[in-house]
């Protein structure tokens, strides 16, 4: 994949109040006796700064989806707790969530099942401005000026979803999320069912949106690669939990956690030596599906698959500790 723009400075330390802070995050499915025996999200913290984007990166079932949902009030949250702008939105009405609405957008995966088929663009676009009291008049313009802004016609305001490839259909996704100037989108998968040429048309598309507006995203991926451009923080999430997480650059040019490492051998690259390279080493490591490790409330979860394991990682879970400049849950990373 090829992609010209880098992702731009983070912001200066200064900032006070974040966009969004998370705290000790716990989501269990189901209720009661119906609870899941271990959560789905396990005592995840972080911060996400104006104008900042924070990749949340792992395999298919760590967790990442569920706290996208858990920020955006689709799933109920266990324990924890998560706050936009100071303000506690955790177990937020639906009320609450509504009037929320224009500020805390989403860009979701299917690009087609998040449209209604049987409604014009120009419809999809313009509902959310509508509730929130804007004119007819005033929503279709600002509908077409949005499209043109993420590179389509005004005109495709008259039509229909079937009627745009998907990579456009992700555009107007993007338009659709930006329409009512939010602070806070997230991204979950935004690039994923995307072919290379059109990912990198949208990476950079969201890179631009985000410096001219200040936007801050909380972007989920299973492909480290796709983080590292947009991002400029990364989380690596394991079975709920955080195993590593530091500045973009450092930690997937050298991951210090033995699972960001094999992450990174698995992202593939368009160099044949290199590419058998990574998978030599992503053979060392060991590196299998998450379902062959069962799931333990005790010791690293990671233990059962990485090649560094002993007894005392299979007993005891490894605190997030600083190394360098950032923070890796492992008792042998250094």
């Amino acid at each position: 994949m090829t992609i010209q723009k880098a992702p731009a400075a983070a912001p200066a330390a200064t900032e006070t109040a974040p966009a969004l802070r998370v705290r000790d995050l716990v989501v269990r499915y189901g209720r009661g006796r119906r609870a899941a025996a271990e959560p789905a999200v396990n005592g995840v913290t972080f911060d996400i700064a104006s104008g900042e984007t924070v990749g949340l990166v792992g395999e298919s079932g760590s967790g990442k989806t569920t706290i996208g949902k858990a920020i955006l009030g689709l799933q109920r949250v266990t324990e924890g707790s998560v706050q936009y702008r100071g303000r506690d939105i955790t177990h937020a009405s639906l009320g609450e969530r509504r009037d929320l609405g224009g500020e805390l957008r989403a860009v979701f995966q299917d690009p087609y099942s998040s449209f209604n088929p049987r409604r014009t663009i120009g419809a999809s676009l313009i509902e959310p401005l509508r509730l929130r009291g804007v004119s007819r008049a005033d929503a279709v313009g600002r509908a077409r000026s949005m499209l043109e802004r993420v590179g389509l016609p005004a005109d495709a305001v008259d039509r229909y979803p079937r009627q745009f490839s998907g990579g456009q259909r992700q555009r107007i996704a993007v338009a659709r999320a930006l329409i009512c100037d939010p602070s806070l989108v997230v991204c979950d998968e935004a690039v994923s069912a995307l072919d290379l040429s059109t990912q990198a048309q949208v990476l950079n598309l969201l890179a631009d949106l985000r410096d001219e507006r200040g936007l801050s995203y909380l972007f989920i991926a299973h492909d480290i690669a796709v983080v590292r451009f947009l991002a400029q923080r990364v989380l690596v999430l394991y079975r709920g939990q955080v195993m590593e997480s530091g500045p973009a650059a450092g930690v997937t040019d050298a991951p210090k956690h033995p699972y960001t490492q094999a992450l990174t051998a698995a992202s593939p690259v368009p160099r044949p030596t290199e590419q058998a390279e990574r998978r030599a080493r992503r053979e060392v490591l060991v590196v299998g599906g998450a379902s062959a490790a069962a799931p333990t409330s005790v010791g690293c979860p990671y233990a059962a698959r990485c090649p560094l394991a002993t007894e005392l990682c299979r007993t005891e879970r490894p605190a997030l500790r600083p190394i360098d400049d950032r923070l890796v849950a492992c008792h042998y990373a250094s």
